[in-house]
């Protein structure tokens, strides 16, 4: 391997390493504020619908967050929510009985002709 191509492959895994770092800090502070006090009312993403409620039920209601609520952490690819979304996605489809999921079967698209099959 040449001089520059070894400097590259270096390069490449150091923006890795840094990616890496800088999607875990993402995601950490992502679970802080998502799970902190004072979203009780209500987050930028979500809204603020409890903040001029009167109901208590709003303001005292569980500060749990499903996975699809990482705006932040899923807009990377890589990141370590987008696994877990898609885990999170497969479980609800195995919950929901789907069929050909763990038998590696893959589900057709929706749009698409069968063999043999004309739509009507």
């Amino acid at each position: 391997m040449s001089q520059a191509a070894a400097q590259l492959a270096a390069r490449k895994d150091q923006l890795e390493a840094d990616l890496l770092k800088t999607e875990k800090m993402v995601y950490s502070m992502e679970t802080e504020y998502l799970q902190a006090d004072y979203t009780q009312c209500g987050t930028v993403l979500k809204g603020f619908e409890g903040f001029l409620s009167s109901k208590d039920a709003l303001r005292k209601r569980a500060r749990a967050f499903k996975p699809e609520d990482r705006a932040f952490s899923l807009s990377s690819k890589s990141s370590a929510a987008t696994q877990e979304l898609a885990d999170y996605a497969m479980d609800q489809l195995e919950a929901m009985g789907v069929p050909g999921l763990g038998k590696g079967k893959t589900i057709q698209p929706m749009g698409t002709a069968q063999k043999g099959r004309r739509g009507g």
